[in-house]
């Protein structure tokens, strides 16, 4: 990976930068921009004896051409509270997800009622070790690579969400190796010029722990790590020297809190960006005229924008655990010229790489005889989520693939806007493929044996439904043609 070119500074006070009222009256830009300055105000709240913060820099900033989103990652000492029993840590803030400027540079102005910019920053608490004079810059480097993911797919963050890192955070040995988000304990919400801006944190977490939060909800998860002093406590300072999961400091939290969580409440996870491809078993492979199966080294049709839209506010939103289950609908105006043109910033679940245009009108939903799913083994450990933690709930569950248009919806009955039914289970629009699950214990049963499989291939197969479902390795998936 070629190294980031960023640098090491004493930040300056915002004093010391602000535009004198002479520059303000002759419509001038200001030298401390609006965005940046009401950022900067928060933090000075928080620490207002560290008016000059240590701060990460990208040299060429994101503007100007330069491959780091964020402008600046400020990092402050931050001493604690010990009445709460909350330890000495850094406390890292981001400037760039929202808008700075207001100048269209990098975010489009929408005005002040909005979100500004993507509508937060991110923020990491890191335990201060002993002796320790300044802040690790390396947590800048983890900040500027999810605020990369955030720009280049345009999906956004919320409270609640995790993102499987696979990786220690820090690049050592350590087990913390994914990240949780949630509402910073401190910095409130703040309105700027150009829109609203949350604080996000970073929290980091253990395998077992991401995997809990996958199968019941990132929030209860977090709450559990708040009871725990050393997994991170009140304020969830991330310890990356950490050696034990929740689950191994007080074995009670998986069964009476995790297993009740989701036997009661099921799963808020309502989709993931995954390795998948679907076949179509019901027709002859040599008929490609009319098929839309889509196969493994083929070039799918496109989703249409109306497609994408309701498979992505599927991953963002999910259900509601007091309302009824319901994919977004598909609008059915003809409008062609809103079909054919540039997708929006938000419409995240679009390919660039896709061979055609396909108009939402002209691709008519089909039902389908026999399917073949095949995934990857990381989804393939999800299949029991979907099942015991979404469709046993009446609730829905998609895989999106990350190689290509295909989308794969598990839906269970009374899911309304559904094209998938109870007459025909399997029914594909484009590349998009929706599944009704209305009877699945048998295959959750074969299912829950994937997360225990480490030789793969692995195919499981159940004829009385036409269902055959593969766990393949990476390569399979990531080398499309060999």
């Amino acid at each position: 990976m070629k190294p980031r070119v960023t640098r090491f500074i004493r930040g300056r006070g915002m004093d010391e930068v602000r535009p004198t009222s002479g520059a303000q009256a002759h419509g001038l830009v200001p030298l401390f921009p609006p965005g940046l300055q009401a950022i900067y105000g928060e933090c000075r709240r928080l620490y207002p004896e560290q008016a000059n913060p240590l701060q990460v820099t990208a040299i060429v900033k994101y503007w100007l051409g330069g491959p780091d989103p964020l402008d600046y990652i400020s990092m402050y000492r931050n001493v604690g509270c010990p009445a709460q029993d909350v330890q000495e840590h850094w406390h890292y803030v981001s400037f760039g997800l929202s808008d700075l400027y207001g100048d269209n540079r990098v975010h489009e102005f929408t005005g002040p009622d909005g979100p500004s910019g993507f509508g937060f920053e991110l923020t990491f608490r890191l335990k201060r070790e002993v002796g320790e004079t300044a802040p690790p810059t390396w947590p800048a480097e983890l900040m500027q690579g999810l605020a990369r993911y955030v720009f280049q797919s345009e999906n956004t963050f919320c409270s609640g969400d995790h993102v499987s890192w696979h990786s220690p955070l820090d690049n050592s040995e350590s087990r913390i190796q994914h990240m949780l988000l949630t509402e910073d304990p401190q910095m409130q919400p703040i309105q700027t010029p150009f829109g609203t801006v949350s604080f996000l944190q970073i929290v980091g977490v253990c395998t077992e722990e991401l995997q809990a939060a996958q199968q019941w909800n990132g929030q209860g998860i977090l709450e559990l790590m708040r009871g725990v002093r050393v997994a991170g406590g009140p304020w969830l300072i991330t310890d990356m020297r950490r050696g034990e999961t929740i689950f191994e400091i007080d074995p009670q939290l998986q069964q009476e809190r995790v297993d009740q969580g989701i036997e009661t409440e099921g799963s808020n996870l309502s989709g993931v960006s995954a390795k998948c491809v679907w076949d179509d078993l019901s027709r002859p492979p040599e008929d490609e005229e009319d098929s839309r199966s889509i196969c493994i080294g083929s070039q799918p049709r496109r989703l249409s924008d109306k497609d994408t839209e309701q498979i992505r506010e599927t991953l963002r939103k999910g259900l509601e655990f007091n309302s009824k289950a319901a994919l977004p609908p598909i609008n059915s105006q003809k409008q062609m010229t809103s079909e054919l043109s540039s997708p929006s910033r938000k419409d995240s679940l679009e390919s660039e790489s896709s061979a055609a245009i396909v108009p939402h009108e002209l691709v008519r939903t089909r039902q389908l005889e026999s399917v073949h799913l095949k995934f990857n083994q990381e989804s393939g450990t999800l299949l029991p989520l979907c099942l015991r933690g979404r469709l046993l709930h009446g609730r829905h569950f998609t895989y999106k693939s990350i190689n290509g248009d295909t989308a794969i919806t598990f839906v269970s009955t009374g899911v309304e806007g559904a094209f998938a039914t109870e007459e025909h289970p399997y029914a594909a629009h484009g590349p998009w493929l929706q599944s009704l699950w209305s009877r699945c214990s048998g295959i959750y049963r074969n299912s829950t044996l994937v997360m225990r499989q480490t030789k793969l291939p692995k195919e499981y197969s159940w004829p009385e439904k036409k269902l055959k479902i593969s766990v393949l390795p990476d390569s399979v998936f990531d080398n499309p043609l060999q």
